[in-house]
């Protein structure tokens, strides 16, 4: 068992807390006014005080609290109290969660359910939404989990619940992240979810997003942003009184040891352990001290490896945590025969193999459980979608009824009425019909004109979510190529000319360099002075960055070098352009809070800069890593290593000329 094993099985156990602090994390009455309260009767308050015990039973004795909910339901009916039935039914089910009977669970949910939505109270709808769709994802039922999560978050987002809406959104993503083909939808729902809890202020909301979004990057292999999520999760968990630190720490510790930085895998993976076992959370110290024996077998450290092993073998037992056991005999069987101790690694495969088949025995009887759960609930949804037509039948008879009264009483009104109550109708109709078109078109007017107003000062997916939440989330992004351009001698030039001639010159330039910008795929940063400043690879991602970035460049030379062919036979000193590329990560946002700027800031920035100011007028300088990335197309010159002030010796090229022919037609196009 590898690294990545033990790293799945975690997440997949945070991801569970996550999902019963969503389901229980509501009291009853919270949403009431207190002039709504004050009128309550007493005995509804019983119902509440009920209801108040169900829950602080429910995780230390659910068979209590099953008892004290099922009191207040009995009262609830009894005093027709709908709002108090349906929070009863909600923790009945909650008893049975806790004892893991999803059955009845699912049947008093959906009972809580339909009382939520008969007395129109959506937020207990959406709630009752996203704890049945956390049966059906505990069930290993994606689809049907999906259902009702999406349905959970159309609920929450019709009333603005901003609570609801983070829960479904993270709920969401957590299902999207049990696969590898829909990775990508997992992270579109939590860079959703992120922005809403940093809003609300939920330091576990916001750590434990970040934990699942560090979890999806590092399958993905895509370890710096991995890092980076799982100690911004370290850092929020830490500002919570029992947070789930262990599981960030352990996380860290699995990146190091994938990156072969084994000392410092160890060492977290030793702080999240010494965390786990001060809280006696004997599951996490299992899943630790696996992980921990990994980095050491990896290391080559098997005897290390066998003294972890057996502790967590110890508790493995204690807790009857079979599927862990698999995991241990597993490396302990490798550890020994690595060693040559070989009757100790036969005697551990034998326990292996009986493990495996223990595990296979409870995998069948779990099979056969979840088909009889299916099948239950599918009686149980008949039965529901049977009662539901029954009352829309009734529903459309009472409506028919009022509607036969309704038309009765107009046609009533129209013959007291008479000609002029029609034509004063149609008239106001009229008039707020024309108000209305005219009020559209002209919100629709301002609306495109902000939106276009965005969309020329920032990138379309910053745009989009400044205008969804107000705000952009900061975006690491791990290979970027940065160009900066100026002009050689620009003083010089500028002071021969007018204010007016050199802005206009300037404009000039900067209109064809936007058009090379946006022509090959790059994103405009800003301008500073005679300075132009553009990146390939953000804000969308792409493995073309490089070699884009220097066709922009060879073809903003090629720009220049016609202009100046124009200015000498007028007489004209020319413009002598240089142009530096790097490539390599930054970090990219939105800063300042009145005039937006989209902007981006690390040490490519500067290294980028330095290629400018050490290249030469007429040349597109490049520095190793951009070279690396672009020398099958383009033959490039090595000047060797030069001094850059602030940076040192770097490795320049100057860029020649592309390869291939049609390469050449599209820089000199």
């Amino acid at each position: 068992m590898g690294i990545r094993s033990v790293f799945h099985n975690i997440n997949k156990t945070l991801s569970f807390i996550f999902v019963i602090a969503f389901v229980i994390w509501s009291m009853p009455g919270s949403t009431q006014s207190s002039a709504e309260q004050d009128s309550i009767p007493i005995d509804t308050n019983r119902v509440n005080e009920l209801i108040a015990l169900s829950i602080e039973n429910v995780r230390a004795n659910p068979e209590e609290a099953i008892q004290y909910a099922a009191q207040a339901r009995q009262l609830s009916e009894q005093l027709n109290f709908p709002r108090g039935e349906a929070l009863a039914l909600k923790y009945q089910g909650m008893g049975h969660y806790f004892q893991s009977e999803n059955f009845e669970t699912i049947n008093y949910w959906i009972e809580s359910l339909r009382v939520f939505r008969e007395i129109g109270d959506r937020n207990g709808e959406a709630n009752m939404l996203n704890n049945i769709g956390s049966i059906y994802f505990n069930q290993a039922m994606d689809v049907k989990a999906i259902d009702y999560y999406l349905e959970s978050l159309k609920v929450a987002e019709g009333i603005n619940d901003t609570f609801r809406i983070l829960s479904a959104l993270v709920n969401i993503g957590s299902v999207y992240s049990n696969k590898e083909a829909t990775y990508d939808r997992a992270l579109d729902y939590y860079y959703r979810a992120l922005p809403l809890s940093i809003r609300q202020g939920d330091n576990v909301a916001i750590g434990t997003t970040t934990v699942n979004i560090g979890q999806v990057y590092y399958n993905l292999n895509m370890l710096d942003s991995a890092l980076y999520y799982f100690e911004e999760s370290l850092k929020y968990f830490k500002r919570i009184e029992g947070g789930n630190t262990p599981y960030s720490l352990n996380y860290i510790g699995n990146v190091y040891a994938k990156r072969g930085e084994h000392q410092k895998a160890i060492d977290y993976q030793k702080e999240a352990y010494e965390i786990a076992r001060q809280r006696n959370a004997q599951m996490e110290m299992t899943h630790i001290l696996i992980g921990l024996a990994d980095t050491y077998i990896t290391q080559g450290d098997n005897r290390s490896a066998l003294d972890v092993l057996n502790e967590a073998e110890k508790i493995a037992i204690q807790i009857n945590a079979n599927n862990q056991l698999k995991d241990i005999f597993e490396d302990k069987s490798r550890s020994y025969a690595e060693l040559s101790m070989y009757k100790k690694a036969y005697e551990y495969r034998l326990l292996l193999s009986d493990v495996k088949d223990s595990l296979f025995n409870i995998q069948n009887a779990k099979t056969l459980e979840r088909m009889e759960f299916n099948y239950n609930l599918e009686k149980k949804e008949n039965q529901i979608s049977l009662l539901r037509k029954d009352n829309e039948l009734k529903e459309l008879e009472v409506e028919r009824q009022s509607l036969q009264m309704e038309r009765q009483r107009i046609l009533r009104n129209a013959l007291f009425g008479g000609l002029v109550l029609i034509l004063i109708i149609a008239f106001v109709l009229l008039r707020n019909y024309r108000l209305k078109v005219k009020s559209n078109r002209l919100l629709e007017a301002r609306k495109q004109q902000i939106e276009n107003l965005l969309l020329n000062i920032l990138p379309a997916p910053v745009a989009r979510e400044l205008q969804d939440f107000g705000f952009a989330t900061p975006r690491y992004y791990e290979n970027v190529s940065v160009l900066f351009t100026d002009f050689k001698g620009f003083s010089t030039i500028a002071k021969d000319l007018s204010p007016t001639e050199l802005v206009s010159e300037l404009n000039e330039f900067f209109i064809e360099f936007d058009y090379i910008t946006e022509k090959h795929g790059l994103e405009k940063i800003k301008t500073i002075g005679d300075a132009y400043m553009c990146a390939g690879g953000i804000p969308n991602e792409n493995d073309h960055h490089a070699l884009s970035s220097v066709k922009a460049g060879l073809a903003m030379q090629a720009f220049m070098n016609r202009k100046n062919a124009e200015r000498k036979q007028r007489g004209k000193i020319p413009w002598e352009l240089r142009i530096g590329i790097h490539t390599g990560p930054v970090v990219a946002g939105i800063v300042g809070k009145k005039k937006y700027a989209y902007d981006i800031w690390g040490s490519t920035v500067n290294i980028s800069s330095r290629m400018e100011s050490n290249g030469e007028a007429g040349k597109l300088n490049v520095s190793a890593s951009t070279f690396s990335l672009i020398s099958d197309q383009f033959s490039c010159s090595h000047r060797g290593k030069i001094y850059a002030k602030n940076i040192g010796e770097i490795d320049m090229y100057f860029v020649e000329e592309p390869l291939q022919e049609q390469l050449k037609k599209e820089v000199n196009a």
